[in-house]
């Protein structure tokens, strides 16, 4: 793919920072900089080799804006595939916003979000697969997201699904060229070869899908709820777990109103805390808006941890709870356990099937069973995937289970007696599903939807 207009961004955070990157990346990105860099001896950036680097500075109407080191890449051998400039400058806001308008006013125009991953696709440089890892990497919330994150964008899943489906189509042109051809190449005898081919590519896939939701989880965090009575001490968990004050602690109850969220890492599993209002019947209307809110909020939680005052014996309000989160995955924390306990775990058990902990806000008994609860109930209690290629990404899972579909359609048209032809559609069914991982036959639509997510300069 050929692009006319040459693009410019700045690649970097826009805060404060030991150095700013402004990418410059198109047919015209030596040109370009040339208009803007000065080197003092002469050097034209149009005229060197790539992979170098050369010191200078921004000049624009003589006025000098920067001192920059610039970086020189040619086509096709660049991040984006095109020729590219990367002017390295001091890493203030002001100063790389005011280089970044001087290659503007000198040809170039604005990148879009993720434009230059877009470009890096649209030249080959990458498939679609590792072009997602590349956010992936960046936005990153725990170590194991970022290994996953990190072989993607090496073509681990790439590599997996072009293997599958370069099998499902070496079938499916053998399976066209008898049907076009049937005096010079038969299908007799084929069925059973063909039969255990689709069915090996299915267990493939099954592999593929057996950690993914382990691996979504792991990618996009735990969307985790802390619901409970007024004053069970829901807060004062939130600021545990966080390690900080970040809700307020009162005697009073119904201070917390509102949904509060932070994001903490537990034995490398990242959880979403959203804390919310104590759960009551109140006359208070802005506090029943909160509680309608922590209602809401239970309904797409991952994980619900339902605390509860040991310390007073159960209402009808802890009923209401424990109704609540009935059939969801949930974890009954009897707190206050520093205090005489009136509530045992007991007790709990007969009305839940939740596991039960007693626990203690201010002496963080029961906070080590709490950690080892959460890795056993959705990581079997252990995070190790290997070298095992992971699927982290929606997408990709939905991907591979209409994949999956289409091939039990293939073996169902098989086993009724169907014309071979069917099993043709089918399998090109598979195909495209799998095709739209890799971006093989993804769409235009999807692939600007895709690239769209990504932040400026990437």
């Amino acid at each position: 793919m050929a692009n006319e207009d040459t693009i410019a961004a700045i690649s970097t955070a826009m805060a404060p920072s030991g150095i700013g990157i402004i990418r410059i990346s198109g047919p015209s990105a030596l040109e370009i900089a040339d208009r803007v860099f000065i080197n003092p001896k002469g050097k034209k950036l149009a005229e060197q080799k790539a992979y170098t680097v050369h010191y200078g500075h921004v000049v624009e109407e003589g006025e000098c804006l920067d001192e920059v080191l610039a970086v020189v890449m040619r086509a096709p051998h660049s991040y984006t595939g095109e020729d590219t400039v990367e002017l390295d400058c001091h890493g203030g806001v002001l100063a790389t916003k005011k280089v970044l308008e001087a290659v503007l006013r000198n040809g170039a125009r604005t990148a879009e979000p993720g434009e230059f991953s877009k470009r890096a696709f649209l030249n080959g440089r990458m498939d679609l697969s590792q072009a997602e890892a590349v956010m992936k990497v960046i936005s990153a919330k725990n170590e194991y997201a970022l290994k996953s994150s990190v072989r993607q964008l090496s073509g681990s899943v790439s590599e997996k699904i072009r293997t599958i489906r370069k099998n499902l189509l070496h079938e499916t042109a053998r399976i066209e060229a008898a049907l076009d051809d049937p005096e010079h190449m038969s299908l007799e005898g084929y069925e059973s070869q063909f039969r255990s081919v689709i069915s090996d590519q299915r267990d493939q896939i099954d592999r593929l899908l057996k950690h993914a939701d382990s691996g979504i989880l792991m990618q996009e965090g735990l969307k985790t709820v802390i619901i409970g009575k007024p004053n069970a001490g829901k807060s004062s968990l939130l600021n545990l777990l966080s390690g900080e004050d970040k809700a307020i602690v009162t005697d009073i109850a119904g201070t917390t109103r509102d949904i509060l969220e932070e994001q903490i890492n537990i034995r490398g599993v990242t959880l979403r805390i959203l804390d919310t209002a104590g759960i009551r019947n109140s006359d208070d209307i802005i506090e029943q808006i909160g509680v309608k809110k922590a209602v809401e909020q239970v309904q797409d939680a991952d994980l619900i941890l339902c605390v509860f005052d040991s310390s007073v014996p159960l209402d009808e309000n802890d009923r209401k709870i424990l109704n609540l989160i009935r059939g969801k995955k949930a974890i009954i924390l009897l707190n206050k356990s520093d205090l005489d306990s009136v509530v045992s775990e007991n007790e709990i058990r007969e009305l839940t099937e939740s596991p039960v902990i007693t626990f203690s806000t201010r002496n963080k008994a029961g906070l080590d069973l709490l950690e080892s609860t959460i890795e056993k109930m959705f990581f079997h209690g252990q995070l190790q995937f290997n070298d095992e290629v992971c699927i982290t990404s929606i997408r990709h899972k939905q991907a591979l289970e209409e994949a999956d579909r289409q091939l039990g359609y293939v073996l169902k048209s098989v086993d009724d007696g169907m014309p071979e032809d069917f099993w043709s559609i089918d399998l090109m069914g598979a195909c495209d599903a799998l095709g739209k991982i890799t971006g093989e036959s993804a769409g235009e639509d999807l692939v600007n939807e895709i690239f769209s997510s990504f932040c400026m300069g990437k």
